[in-house]
Order: C-alpha cells, then sequence, then structure tokens
C-alpha cells in the first residue's frame, strides 16, 4: 500500500479513506514492538504508543456511539497484550465504518453530550461529517505522539515501519528490522509503563 491516502471521488470517500490512513499510520508505530514497548512511557509524558492506540479505539467507540444514538459502557481488560490492543482498535474502526457506510447524509446531526467541560455549551449538535473530521484530527494527533515515542524506543520512523509491516517494494525505503540495540529510552533512564 502506498504512503499516501488513495485518490477520493467524493466527499464520503475522502474523509473515509483519510480515516483510514491515520488509522494506517498510527497502527504501523506498533509494527514490531514487544508487548513490554508498547507500554513504554519513553518520552517526557506518560504516553505508551499500546496506550494511543487503546485510546485511539475508545474514540472510535465513543464517536461511533453518539452518531448511533447509543452508549455502552467501557469495557477494561487486564494484563492487555499489543495483540489485543490491535484487534479491539481494528473492531472499532470495523464498526466506525460500517456505521458510516448506512449513513445517508452525512450533514445527519450528532447530539453534542451535556455536561463535559471540554463540549461547548452552546452547540446542540454537531454533524457526522464533523464527527469524521475530528476522529481524522484524533487520530492524527496520537499518531504524531505515537511517532516520537516509536523514535525514542528504537529510532524507528513511519515510512521504513510501513515498508516492513507491508512488504513494500524497496526502491526508496529501506524497510525497518528488528535491532537488538538498547533503547534510547533506557539509556536516557526512561522507565516504561
Amino acid at each position: 500500500m502506498p504512503g499516501y491516502a488513495p485518490p477520493v471521488a467524493d466527499e464520503r470517500t475522502a474523509l473515509t479513506a483519510y480515516l483510514a490512513h491515520q488509522r494506517r499510520a498510527l497502527r504501523a508505530t506498533a509494527h514490531g514492538l514487544t508487548d513490554g514497548q508498547a507500554r513504554m512511557a519513553a518520552s517526557a509524558s506518560e504516553l505508551s504508543i499500546g496506550g494511543l492506540i487503546k485510546h485511539a479505539g475508545r474514540c472510535e467507540d465513543f464517536w461511533t456511539d453518539l452518531v448511533l444514538q447509543q452508549q455502552r459502557g467501557l469495557q477494561r481488560k487486564p494484563d492487555e497484550t499489543l495483540a489485543d490492543v490491535l484487534a479491539a482498535y481494528a473492531e472499532a474502526a470495523e464498526r466506525t465504518d460500517a456505521v458510516i457506510a448506512g449513513v445517508g447524509d452525512l450533514g445527519q446531526a450528532v447530539p453534542v453530550p451535556r455536561g463535559v467541560p471540554w463540549f461547548p455549551e452552546e452547540v446542540g449538535e454537531w454533524s457526522v461529517r464533523w464527527v469524521l473530521l475530528h476522529l481524522i484530527e484524533e487520530t492524527a494527533r496520537h499518531g504524531g505522539h505515537a511517532d516520537v515515542i516509536r523514535e525514542s524506543i528504537d529510532g524507528a520512523t513511519l515510512y521504513p515501519l510501513l515498508a516492513a509491516a507491508e512488504a513494500w517494494p524497496d526502491p526508496w525505503f529501506q524497510p525497518w528490522e528488528r535491532s537488538f540495540k538498547t533503547p534510547v529510552s533506557m539509556i536516557s533512564g526512561v522507565v516504561g509503563r
């Protein structure tokens, strides 16, 4: 798969293609990590790649529930593996895609939850279009966080990770390969979670 979103013919395809592209980039940051590395807070924050992917999946579930005007409880699972987190993220993405495919009008109203301090009180509803744009923004923001964390763990960057994860032909990028060097985060004394 190329490193960019594919050409698009219409608004719905553009929004879903860009969301899929951002998901792919976020997932790629986890390529080749162990469960322990996926839990590492390898930067100045407490964020980890596994935690960011879990958060992105929960965000998709939350916003998809709003589109459907339903509410589900948050499901926590102790001792999750990276594979568990990636599978849950894939399920959330599939559910979002299925719900969006079933929406006839991207202008459909989505009620703004009340009593949440970061949601504006003066806005009563968003559109499905707004929700998709927000999911793209949220996924891209956390993908950037994950890029920094991954580079702190073992020096890996996005395009070599994508090339390795997707077995790209190799005219431009040397695909990432596991290195058994000491992670930068361990050298600097950052303890992972």
